[in-house]
């Protein structure tokens, strides 16, 4: 990926090795929270904080308890560079997005942080891996899942990292667009099997969003090398709950996914990436997955 010498954005905030306070847990949305069977051997399935967020959607948190604010990463720092290059890059392409629609973007917080840390959706964790908390609008990575993923989960390379980011930012313009509302909507109104389902479908779309970036990426920038797409459609691939479950477990469930089989995510970026086109991403209005 041709990231160097391109723009960063001044919305990444450094918290690696602070810890801060507690926080009260009402939610985020993450990618990567089934890592937890894999790498902390802790039973299978969404962490705690995760499954929270996901059903509280865009809610508000009765109390916020944030950790003490982080500055930019040094400049020395090229991981650090890497991601704030990334999160710049979808800036730009989410507020032409946006304008097109006559909507006005606002743009997330990218906070790093190492261990644990405390968000306005509860205490983050390394082991629930890359989140998005609408509590507070940010995105919070622990860099040593992208580690995890070389090693652990079969995805390395640099487009792989970035398709994290954006899938996390995907679930950003899910919130500013109400759509994350809509499903905390159906809350305590239907099945857990249900929920699980929308679930999947708000996940899938989250896919669908970082594919809009990566073709806009490509289209207007020319950021992606070869091997770059693949790298992305492996790690949507080796994430899939199927994938996971196989890994974590040695059986499959599919009631209880809550992010999509492999092929269902591998598909649904697929989607974005070819078509650029956020109209295109409406999982939800979907006859098949």
């Amino acid at each position: 990926m041709k990231w160097e010498g391109n723009r960063e954005s001044d919305n990444v905030e450094d918290a690696r090795g602070r810890s801060g306070g507690g926080g009260v847990s009402l939610g985020g949305v993450s990618i990567g929270s089934v890592v937890i069977a894999l790498v902390a051997g802790w039973a299978f399935g969404i962490n705690p904080l995760t499954v929270l967020g996901l059903l509280n959607g865009g809610g508000a948190p009765q109390q916020v308890q944030q950790g003490p604010a982080g500055g930019a990463p040094p400049a020395s720092d090229r991981m650090g560079q890497f991601v704030r290059t990334v999160l710049a890059d979808t800036e730009d392409v989410w507020r032409a997005q946006f304008r097109q629609a006559g909507m006005t973007y606002r743009e997330p917080k990218l906070v790093l942080f190492s261990g644990s840390y405390p968000t306005a959706c509860g205490r983050g964790d390394a082991a629930a891996g890359p989140f998005y908390c609408p509590g507070d609008q940010k995105v919070y990575i622990d860099l040593s899942f992208y580690e995890v993923m070389r090693t652990r989960l079969g995805a390395p390379g640099d487009f792989a990292q970035a398709y994290v980011i954006a899938h996390e930012v995907g679930h950003h313009v899910q919130n500013l667009m109400g759509i994350s509302g809509k499903v905390d909507a159906q809350r305590g109104r239907v099945s857990e099997a249900q929920q699980n389902a929308l679930s999947v479908r708000l996940e899938l779309q989250a896919d669908c969003f970082a594919g809009v970036w990566a073709h806009d990426a490509q289209s207007a920038r020319q950021l992606l090398e070869q091997g770059d797409v693949e790298e992305a459609l492996n790690a949507a691939a080796q994430i899939g709950d199927d994938a996971l479950q196989r890994k974590s477990r040695g059986t499959v469930v599919p009631e209880s996914f809550t992010h999509g089989s492999s092929a269902q995510r591998v598909a649904w970026f697929k989607r974005g990436l070819e078509t650029g086109s956020v109209t295109q991403c409406n999982t939800f209005e979907a006859a098949r997955l």
